[in-house]
């Protein structure tokens, strides 16, 4: 899926062009047209009332908010609808798998997801999501309660397969993991890394040395680094990971995960995106310290900073590649350029540039 992934085109907050359907003979109102694919999901019973537009989460999809009345509650209730284009399929298929693994497992983290699928607009094709909605603040979560969501969902996941990937493919924004199913950890992580240098060269093209760079710290490197992980009788138990956004519902104060990109992984692969950023409450350390204290470090528990920078070089790579932004290389570049030097230094005719470290 790599080779052939092309980015789906821009909707520009343009609705689906479908005719209004009908709940309870009656049609849906709003100012976003309700397929009748979709109200069939509903319980049968349900009253749908309206369903208007939300906001465009990203150039690539549009979000409606439904009002609607269950036959078995006498509350009014509100779901949250994304709709992409063809080109849009997997993202939304992949979230929809995604979000279905997570409340799972642990049904308070995210909204409950509904269901997944085609529009009977067929030209375009057009695709939907569709989940509980829920209003998030802009507060940033808070850390211990933050953190002991995702310890519970790191120590009870289980991977079906007892490997690490998933069985769909996840996007993480626009651009697909490579998460074919693979029983070493670290051979999983060089399957993604690789993966992600791919995309990044083929979409936004070939940056100073970095490919140069990666190739040398999967060959020398990432051994030394993730080997001991697997080594001496120890193992990497494959744990659920969300990969998406955190937000706080502003009416219970729990704090929510949506927009997820899942798979089975190494559990500190879950938290290589809270890397040291100034002048951010990310980068202070807040989170990633109470994460460790509650859910402690793997062992070799001395490498666990290498760890650390290893994966959030893969996590800014996957950045780049989706935003094209030289920082996010510049952090890619930099941590792989620590590693090698501390690992297995390049030949002196290689590159020699040595950017400030995160």
């Amino acid at each position: 899926m790599i080779e052939d992934w092309q980015p789906p085109p821009t909707l520009d907050g343009k609705t689906p062009e479908v005719p209004p359907g009908l709940s309870n003979g009656k049609i849906v109102e709003g100012d976003f047209p309700l397929d009748q694919v979709v109200i069939d999901t509903f319980p049968p019973g349900t009253e749908v009332r309206s369903c208007n537009l939300y906001a465009t989460s990203s150039e690539w999809t549009v979000i409606a908010k439904i009002e609607a009345k269950l036959a078995e509650h006498d509350e009014t209730r509100f779901y949250f609808l994304k709709a992409s284009n063809h080109y849009g399929r997997a993202m939304l298929e992949g979230e929809f798998h995604s979000m279905t693994e997570l409340y799972k497992v642990i049904p308070e983290l995210v909204p409950k997801p509904h269901a997944w699928g085609q529009l009977s607009v067929s030209h375009p094709k057009t695709y939907y999501f569709l989940c509980d909605f829920i209003d998030m603040t802009n507060q940033a979560p808070d850390p211990v309660q933050l953190c002991s969501k995702l310890v519970a969902l790191h120590r009870t996941s289980k991977s079906p397969t007892d490997m690490f990937g998933f069985h769909v493919t996840p996007l993480r924004g626009n651009l697909p993991l490579q998460t074919t199913w693979n029983p070493s950890w670290q051979d999983f992580f060089v399957q993604l890394l690789l993966g992600t240098l791919k995309l990044d060269q083929k979409i936004n093209g070939t940056w100073k040395d970095l490919g140069q760079l990666v190739e040398w710290l999967i060959a020398h490197v990432v051994p030394q680094v993730l080997g001991p992980l697997e080594a001496d009788g120890r193992t990497v138990k494959p744990a659920l990971i969300h990969g998406g956004n955190i937000g706080t519902d502003s009416k219970t104060g729990e704090v929510r995960i949506f927009d997820a990109s899942s798979y089975y992984a190494h559990n500190e692969m879950e938290v290589a995106i809270w890397r040291a950023v100034p002048n951010t409450l990310v980068g202070s350390g807040v989170y990633l310290k109470e994460y460790i204290a509650q859910m402690g470090v793997s062992e070799p528990a001395e490498q666990f900073d290498d760890r650390h920078k290893l994966y959030s070089a893969c996590t800014a790579l996957h950045a780049a590649a989706c935003h094209n932004l030289d920082r996010f290389r510049e952090e890619s570049h930099a941590k792989i350029k620590y590693l090698i030097d501390k690992y297995a230094p390049m030949p002196e005719n290689a590159s020699d540039d040595a950017p400030t470290i995160w």
